[in-house]
């Protein structure tokens, strides 16, 4: 599945969308039919709602902003797509407010652990909206990435802060509110039920990169990609993601 939001998006997005597309077409097969129902949680304007829409799914987004929500229809409908999302406003505590519990076969929490107030709640809910054999997609924010960007900026004080902080925060304008480990991750997806399908590092590089580099070095850009992908299932290279994507599937569809 490539982002079709290609070129500088894709840095930031293809290690997720192959991992993602592979996951979901087992899903299809297993299941004998051409489409998924999925749950986007944080979805937002529909980054990732919106092309899986466009590969035929149904996809449910929830998100606390109304304006994130108007501008999701806004882009399904000039996708052609609009009678495949629907957008609904809430947020990972109040979860069944507004969806059913069990009528899921994939479930996106992309960028919501950072900024709940319980992240094994979260990620619980989410897994709660599965239905056999399905599987979350879980996108956080990394702490080594934070820590490694901070001190290549030469803000070693900062850097420090971070790695010693317990939620991972470099200090008071941080404008992220928790960051995670690997570790952290893989635990709260497996004490919420689930088995770990695959943990990959996203951003590897793609942050510390120049962006001069990438957009006027002919063939930059394709070579960092394919960087970032032979990076990503690497645990060395976990450490120092600025993302983390932990795949969970429910023990009956592991390995499906």
């Amino acid at each position: 599945m490539s982002d079709p939001m290609r070129p500088r998006a894709s840095l930031r997005t293809a290690v997720v969308w192959e991992v993602l597309q592979d996951a979901l077409d087992r899903r299809v097969k297993a299941a004998g039919r051409e489409s998924l129902d999925v749950l986007d949680t944080g979805g937002g304007s529909g980054n990732f709602a919106v092309p899986l829409a466009r590969l035929g799914h149904r996809v449910t987004v929830v998100d606390p902003s109304p304006n994130a929500l108007f501008a999701l229809e806004r882009r399904a409908a000039e996708a052609s797509v609009a009678d495949r999302v629907s957008g609904v406003q809430g947020d990972a505590h109040g979860l069944f407010d507004v969806v059913e519990r069990g009528g899921y076969d994939a479930v996106l929490c992309h960028g919501v652990l950072e900024y709940v107030d319980d992240p094994a709640e979260g990620v619980r809910n989410a897994v709660a909206a599965l239905r056999p054999e399905g599987v979350l997609s879980l996108l956080a924010a990394g702490l080594g990435g934070a820590v490694l960007a901070r001190a290549l900026a030469g803000h070693f004080t900062e850097a420090r802060q971070a790695l010693g902080d317990p939620d991972g925060r470099w200090g008071e304008g941080d404008p992220v509110p928790r960051r995670f480990t690997a570790e952290q991750l893989t635990a709260l997806v497996e004490g919420a039920g689930l088995a770990v399908g695959a943990v990959h590092g996203v951003r590897v590089f793609a942050d510390l990169v120049p962006g001069v580099l990438v957009d006027t070095e002919p063939g930059a850009l394709d070579a960092l990609l394919k960087l970032e992908a032979a990076a990503a299932e690497l645990p060395a290279f976990h450490a120092v993601a600025t993302q983390l994507h932990v795949l969970g599937e429910t023990r009956g569809a592991t390995g499906v």
